[in-house]
């Protein structure tokens, strides 16, 4: 349905992959570690707070889609953080589109085929909220570097009705995951590696025909392993001389996910999908994203990042490209007593 997009992409992209690769591999091993995209092994200060507000976009055809999140993070202590997010979106609807699955009126059985119109415009809605907590396990600091370990678990409740096998936490599906996080940073450059899963809940709702007629329906999504290397390289300034100091900082986010086909039941339990390959946005698939970023810090508790999302292995189907991101957070440091408990 969406295989022009690859073949698009790839020849214009792959001189622009090769650019930055070496650009950012021409310095020496410096970097910093607060990534556009992904988060690090490293968590908050105890009671440090961060608001973020961040948005993703693409142009489909002319149409753009846009989610929108509000995150607020918050250290409760040396090791665990905590972030709770909020969702805005016009990605998806409440319910199924229209027709969804083409149904068949001869009384033979339904037809097995999927009925998505592309730049179909949905209304810009609150899509729902997202609880993901951090607990740092192991850390080894040196001089101007250090490693560092950390688990994470993530619960998202989304109810709007995305149509594609792929699962997506925060921004397109209900359901829970976790993954282990790792964190290397020398001096001014950080690699940071994060491998984890999504378990999607179930969606049920109605499909509606073309004559109007109610169709009960329970989608099941694909489960998936996600699995991303995000590098990162403080660019300014090479040396601190005060807080006040902007920081730029460089960044090369590989966002990869691999998940299962779908499967869909309509009415009584009766499967209208389950053939995976033959329906590309209900069948198993596989990708990884190349996201070049810049980000600012300024006097060191206001961060403004930007990044650019293309395909480098296949595609997602959830969304086009290139794909914006843009955010903005700020940060705030409380004083707290200290107690022989800290």
């Amino acid at each position: 349905m969406y295989n022009y997009r690859y073949n698009y992409y790839k020849p214009k992209m792959i001189r622009l992959y090769t650019f930055i690769i070496l650009f950012l591999f021409s310095f020496s091993a410096k970097g910093q570690e607060l990534y556009n995209l992904t988060q690090p092994a490293s968590t908050l200060p105890k009671g440090a707070l961060g608001v973020r507000l961040f948005n993703e976009s693409y142009d489909e055809a002319g149409l753009i889609r846009k989610i929108t999140i509000l995150k607020v993070m918050y250290g409760i202590t040396p090791k665990l953080s905590v972030i709770l997010s909020g969702v805005a979106t016009d990605y998806h609807s409440l319910y199924l589109p229209v027709d969804f699955i083409l149904h068949n009126h001869s009384g033979k059985g339904p037809v097995v085929s999927a009925n998505v119109p592309a730049v179909v415009p949905y209304p810009y809605i609150f899509a729902g909220t997202d609880l993901y907590a951090q607990y740092r396990f192991f850390a080894s600091d040196g001089q101007n570097s250090h490693f560092r370990m950390a688990v994470y678990g993530e619960a998202s409740d989304i109810r709007i009705a995305s149509h594609l096998a792929e699962p997506e936490l925060l921004t397109h599906n209900s359901g829970v995951g976790g993954g282990i996080i790792t964190t290397y940073l020398k001096s001014h450059f950080a690699a940071t590696l994060t491998v984890g899963g999504v378990l999607p809940f179930e969606y049920k709702g109605n499909s509606y025909d073309i004559y109007g007629g109610a169709y009960p329906v329970t989608f099941i999504y694909g489960n998936a392993v996600d699995y991303d290397l995000a590098l990162g390289y403080l660019l300014f300034p090479k040396e601190y001389k005060n807080y006040k100091q902007t920081n730029i900082n460089l960044y090369l986010e590989f966002l990869g996910k691999s998940y299962g086909a779908a499967k869909v039941t309509q009415q009584d339990g009766v499967v209208i999908y389950n053939i995976p390959n033959t329906i590309p946005i209900l069948s198993a698939g596989n990708y990884v994203e190349i996201n070049p970023g810049i980000q600012f810090i300024i006097r060191s508790t206001t961060r403004i990042d930007i990044s650019v999302g293309f395909p480098l292995i296949n595609f997602s189907y959830n969304h086009d490209y290139p794909l914006y991101y843009i955010g903005i957070q700020r940060y705030f440091f409380f004083k707290h007593k200290s107690s022989k408990s800290d």
